[in-house]
Order: C-alpha cells, then sequence, then structure tokens
C-alpha cells in the first residue's frame, strides 16, 4: 500500500479512536453523581445533522430549564447511528447517559447484522416525529413531483438520488416511492451522504457524480429552501408542513409511502429502576419546557412522547417493521 494511503488510514483510524475515547471518558466522568448533576447526550451522527439537532435542543431545553446541572452533547458519527449504539452497549449500569435513536438506527442496526440492538439499551422516550422531504436545486428542470418521477421511470440510471445511510430511512423512503410509482426498485441509483451537510453540497454541485435529487429531514434543507437554493418536490407526512408550499404522498396519490422519521432517547443496559425513573423525569421535565416547545415548532417536529415500558414495546414492534420493510425492498 503507498505512504500516502497508509498515513491516510492511520489518520481516519486514529481520529475515531480520539473520538471514542473522549466519548467514553466523558460518559464516565459522571459515575458515581446523579444524572441531575452531570448528564451526557449521545448524538450518534456528525454535528449538524438531525440527532445532534435534537441533543443541542434537548440540552438546551435542560439548562433553561434549570433540570441538569451540566449536559453536554458527545458526537459519535458512523454506519446509521450504530457505532454510537456499540459505545453504548459498553457502559452498562451508567445513569448518567442518554443517547439519540430514531428510525434510521433500526434500519442501520437491520444492516450491521453485529447482533446488537435496542434490546441492549434501556429505552426511556419516544420525543417526536421529524419528516422527509424530496427537495431539487432550484434551477432543477422538475418544477413538480411528477416531473421528477416521469423523468425517473424514463431512465432511472440518469436520475441518481441523494440521501443518508444506505438502508436508512432516506434509501427507504427512495425506495418506497420508487415501488409507489411502479419503478422497479432494484433499478434506482442511490448514493449515500455522511450527513445532510455533504449531501447539500452534492445537491448544489454541477461536478460529475453529484446528485440532482435529495432525500432528508426537512431541517437538513431548511436553510437553504429559505434561501431560495433548494425546492421542496414533496413531503413525506401525514398533513402538509407549515409554511412549506408542497403535497404530500397521500395528495400525490401514493399513500403507501409513509415512513416517519421518530426521534427518541435510550440510556445503558443494566441501569436501576431508581436511575430509568430519574432518567424518564428528566426528559418530562425536558419536554414541558418553553425552550423545547419552541424547537418543536422551529424545526416543525411533532410531539409523540410515550415512555418506558410503553416505548420498549415500540421499539420492538418498529423493529419488526423496518426489518420487513428492508427485506420487501430488497435493501
Amino acid at each position: 500500500m503507498p505512504r500516502r494511503r497508509v498515513v491516510a488510514t492511520l489518520g481516519i483510524l486514529l481520529v475515531a479512536a480520539l473520538a471514542v475515547t473522549a466519548f467514553t471518558d466523558a460518559a464516565r466522568s459522571g459515575e458515581g453523581q446523579a444524572a441531575r448533576a452531570s448528564l451526557t447526550l449521545i448524538a450518534p451522527a456528525a454535528a449538524g445533522g438531525g440527532w445532534d439537532l435534537v441533543a443541542r435542543e434537548g440540552q438546551q431545553a435542560m439548562r433553561t430549564g434549570n433540570i441538569v446541572n451540566t449536559v453536554q452533547v458527545v458526537n459519535i458519527p458512523g454506519a446509521a447511528g450504530t457505532i454510537g449504539l456499540n459505545q453504548l452497549a459498553g457502559l452498562t449500569g451508567q445513569g448518567t447517559t442518554m443517547m439519540v435513536t430514531g428510525t434510521v438506527m433500526l434500519g442501520g442496526i437491520s444492516q450491521s447484522g453485529s447482533g446488537i440492538g435496542m434490546q441492549d439499551t434501556t429505552p426511556i422516550a419516544r420525543l417526536a416525529e421529524d419528516f422527509e422531504v424530496i427537495a431539487v436545486p432550484a434551477e432543477s428542470p422538475f418544477r413538480t413531483f411528477d416531473d421528477f418521477v416521469q423523468a425517473w421511470a424514463a431512465n432511472p440510471a440518469a436520475v441518481p438520488i441523494g440521501g443518508g445511510s444506505a438502508g436508512g430511512i432516506d434509501h427507504m423512503v427512495a425506495a418506497q416511492v420508487a415501488q409507489a410509482a411502479g419503478i422497479p426498485v432494484e433499478t434506482v441509483q442511490y448514493t449515500a451522504h455522511a450527513g445532510g451537510g455533504e449531501l447539500t453540497l452534492s445537491l448544489l454541485s454541477t461536478a460529475a457524480g453529484t446528485v440532482g435529487v435529495g432525500i432528508s429531514g426537512y431541517n437538513d434543507f431548511a436553510d437553504l429552501v429559505d434561501g431560495g437554493q433548494l425546492r421542496v418536490l414533496a413531503v413525506v407526512a401525514p398533513e402538509r408542513l407549515a409554511g412549506i408550499d408542497a403535497p404530500t404522498m397521500t395528495e400525490l396519490g401514493l399513500p403507501e409511502v409513509d415512513l416517519v422519521n421518530w426521534r427518541g432517547l435510550v440510556a445503558p443496559q443494566g441501569i436501576t429502576d431508581a436511575q430509568r425513573t430519574e432518567l424518564e423525569q428528566i426528559v418530562r421535565e425536558m419536554v414541558a419546557t418553553e425552550s423545547w416547545s419552541e424547537a418543536v415548532e422551529r424545526n416543525r417536529w411533532v410531539r409523540s412522547e410515550i415512555y418506558g415500558e410503553d416505548f420498549e414495546q415500540f421499539l420492538v414492534e418498529e423493529q419488526r417493521r423496518i426489518d420487513a420493510l428492508l427485506e420487501e425492498l430488497g435493501l
């Protein structure tokens, strides 16, 4: 292997190792303290993405609401959140850490084959639903969703679709739309990106290998939509999103395209009942703050709070649904 490639590879491995070490040190720094004194929130993705947004908004709500003395967010990106999940699984019994999770992670669990899943966590709460959109650059020839689908059906290879992790919710939405529109799923040219920032750069670029259609959570595109650089063709939501002039899948005659990207929090396995109760109470107080209510409105989320055993049962059923959908779509 050329020396430069060896050095680059070692550099990547070193950065990953340092991130994991920093996270472990941060999480363990709260050992022996109550979660009210020091709490770590893991965002299992890079800064700027949806999971990071939830963690940062939660951090702000806990601070302004005087719910927790010290709240820190630690980013552990990679593999649809399953790298963060693996790290959380190694923190058995630590009641001062929670990790953001959601639909994308369940897809990652299905794809990873590692055997580590939600059963290796302590479910705390589902918080809200975050909706997917299909967007194109402002100058795109696709003025409507129908324009896009007609061109896609005529030549799937000529219309590459961009989104997040392979097998994640963006990929599943692309496959659902293709299936509903009569486009063979195996012909879909899907390009995975590390996060919303990388995807938007690709959408706005005219270089070879970039994409002209993107699928992601609305908040990944919001600033560029507001700035007129991107246009939303459709939203995957039961109702139109406030302030966005784009039809829902039901309006477009594709009600079977219905994946919702919910957001939730889980803790390490093996914590005590008292620790679990404390974390649940912290979350209940967090979502009752004005700061959190403003975040829900600003980010166009829909509140969908469930806790404890109800959330645990939801995760079991949702994992089964995602597993079945991935198999059905051939992903």
